[in-house]
Parts: C-alpha cells; sequence; structure tokens
C-alpha cells in the first residue's frame, strides 16, 4: 500500500484543541481536492528517513509540547532541508519548546494570547497564494497569538498581521504578524496562528487560506 502523501500529525503533550478532528477532516478534503491521499496521526514512530521519504507534505496540527522523539527530530529537520514541506498550524507556535531548529525555523515562540474574541485580520502579502483569496480585511474570530519574539525580526516573509484596533489584549502593535513562511535549503515552511475553533474549518474563507498554503508548500 503506498504511503499517503500528507501527513497530518495532531499528537499533543500540552493543551489539545477541540478543533483538532475537524481541522484534520479538513486538511484531508483540501488534499483529496488536489489527488493527494492524507492520513492523521498520533504516533511519533511515523517521524523516520522512510516514513517521511516520499511525504508531499506533512503538517503539525496544534501540536502542543514535546512530540517527537530526537530520532524524530532529526528525521524532519532532514526532511525539510532536503526539499520537503511543513505547514504548522495554530498551538504549533507551542511545540516542541526545547528544540533549537524548530525555534529558529519558527523564528519566534508561543507566548499566550487574549481570550478568544473578534478581531481582524489584514493582509500584508496579497500576491501569496495562502493570502490571494482573502479580502485585503477580514473579519475574524480567534485567539490572537502573542509571541515571545518579533518574528519579523527572524526575517520570515510576513502574510498576513492581526488588526490590533479590532480586539481588546494585543501587545505588537501595528506590526502584529499572524501568518508567515520561509524557505529552508530546499523545503518550504508555513505557520498560520489561526484556526482555534472547530468551526473555522468549515469556514470557506479558511479554508481558502489552509488551500492557498498548500498551493505555495507544494510548489
Amino acid at each position: 500500500m503506498p504511503t499517503p502523501d500528507v501527513l497530518v500529525y495532531t499528537r499533543t503533550a500540552g493543551y489539545r484543541h477541540d478543533s483538532i478532528p475537524d481541522a484534520a477532516a479538513a486538511l484531508a478534503a483540501l488534499a483529496a481536492g488536489r489527488g493527494l491521499t492524507a492520513e492523521a496521526t498520533e504516533d511519533p514512530a511515523a517521524f523516520t528517513a522512510d516514513g517521511l521519504a516520499g511525504r508531499a507534505l506533512v503538517v503539525l496540527l496544534s501540536t502542543t509540547g514535546t512530540v517527537l522523539t530526537p530520532d524524530g527530530r532529526t528525521a524532519l529537520e532532514a526532511y525539510l532541508r532536503g526539499g520537503g514541506a511543513l505547514l504548522a498550524v495554530h498551538a504549533a507556535a507551542n511545540a516542541e519548546p526545547d528544540w533549537p531548529f524548530y525555534g529558529d525555523l519558527l523564528g519566534t515562540r508561543f507566548a499566550g494570547h487574549p481570550p478568544l474574541q473578534p478581531g481582524a485580520v489584514l493582509v500584508e502579502d496579497a500576491g501569496h497564494p495562502a493570502c490571494a483569496p482573502l479580502p485585503g480585511r477580514w473579519e475574524w474570530t480567534d485567539e490572537w497569538y502573542e509571541y515571545a519574539s518579533h518574528p519579523r525580526a527572524a526575517g520570515v516573509r510576513v502574510l498576513l498581521r492581526a488588526d490590533e484596533t479590532a480586539y481588546e489584549g494585543g501587545t505588537l502593535g501595528d506590526d502584529h504578524p499572524i501568518a508567515w513562511c520561509r524557505t529552508v535549503d530546499a523545503g518550504r515552511f508555513l505557520f498560520t496562528a489561526l484556526g482555534h475553533a472547530p468551526e473555522a474549518y468549515r469556514d470557506p474563507l479558511f479554508r481558502a487560506h489552509l488551500d492557498g498554503a498548500l498551493t505555495w508548500l507544494l510548489g
């Protein structure tokens, strides 16, 4: 039996989001729309050189805490540097807190969020496929993530920003990145902080954002 094209990893060692089943189903549907197969797993044994070989995409889906073994970390880094693609969604910002490579890849660390509330997303990079389907200012309800350092300082390509005038509790001001991407050697990485609630994954615009992310990641 061939290895599924997309590996959706949902293991949590900290807070576990209720949205994970809806999110995994949405990503499988988006993959199927491209003729790709997807599997969701909680098993860290999926992260080996052989297990990742031939994968079009790996997704860290609201993973929290330490969810990879040392060998799994080595395999994932080699996969990405060798031309793989990695999508990190929402709480994946809070995964692998003591793995330096992942911190460098993300460009920052999760540092909390104000209460779930309505706000607005601002498109910074309208030419990027993950942004192209979105209006320039997008009304949205989510957890508006705060970071331990500013991701832009790490050289990421910022795609979306949070409009801090539209909600309470933001601390980054006018420049509050909420989704970004970068290349790593031959590989591609994209992070979106959005996607807290189960209903997000049934929202056409959010699904279009994720689908555009896949377009870029699969290159």
